[in-house]
């Protein structure tokens, strides 16, 4: 279980947003909405601890997040609009680097699988720097694949790919989804996944 509690966001002297409030249950997603410049980013980022709270509470399995930070790191898989990437590594590079940064064994067949699934067969060993923008985040979201993470917090997962691609995304989402996982997105596309979903829509 992931809950936020009374959460709020300034830029400045400007509020974005206040009292923000929800819960999400294993095999559930939340779609969150709202006009450019509200604060989804800035809410997300507050969501995966890497803005600080101003008020309100984040909670991992019934604990505030500040009691069991590495509890809730080790289940938590972010992908903002950054996508951590070295541009002189390859995608499979890239992909194995990042597992074992995070402290995970992952072998070379399940990345290249990983990395299949996303469409990038072919690509494997090109420097990231000479691949597509929706290559390039083809492969940040590869990490998806592998992750055993039990919540994905998302921004704009969906942009920049081209239709078979955002199948395959929303592929690894539902069997996420399916096997008891979370998820909390941002997206500018329609949201159609298989699990128990519904929308927030975030206002000043």
């Amino acid at each position: 279980m992931f809950s936020v509690s009374n959460l709020c966001c300034s830029r400045g002297e400007k509020r974005l947003f206040s009292g923000v409030s929800f819960l999400l249950q294993a095999g559930e997603y939340l779609h969150l909405e709202g006009d450019n410049g509200v604060g989804k980013t800035s809410l997300l980022r507050l969501a995966c601890g890497l803005s600080p709270l101003e008020e309100g509470e984040i909670c991992w399995q019934g604990q505030p997040v500040s009691e069991n930070s590495d509890e809730f790191r080790a289940n938590l898989a972010y992908l903002g609009h950054q996508l951590a990437l070295k541009e002189d590594l390859s995608p499979l590079e890239n992909l194995l680097s990042h597992a074992a940064v995070a402290g995970r064994q992952l072998s070379l067949t399940d990345a290249k699988a990983a990395l299949a699934r996303l469409g990038l067969r072919g690509r494997e060993h090109l420097p990231v720097r000479v691949l597509s923008q929706g290559q390039k985040r083809r492969t940040a979201l590869a990490r998806l694949v592998v992750s055993t993470a039990k919540l994905w917090i998302l921004d704009e997962p969906f942009v920049a790919l081209d239709p078979a691609a955002q199948n395959a995304l929303s592929e690894v989402i539902n069997a996420h989804l399916s096997s008891q996982g979370m998820v909390l997105l941002t997206s500018h596309q329609a949201v159609s996944l298989a699990g128990q979903g519904r929308t927030y829509r975030l206002s000043a």
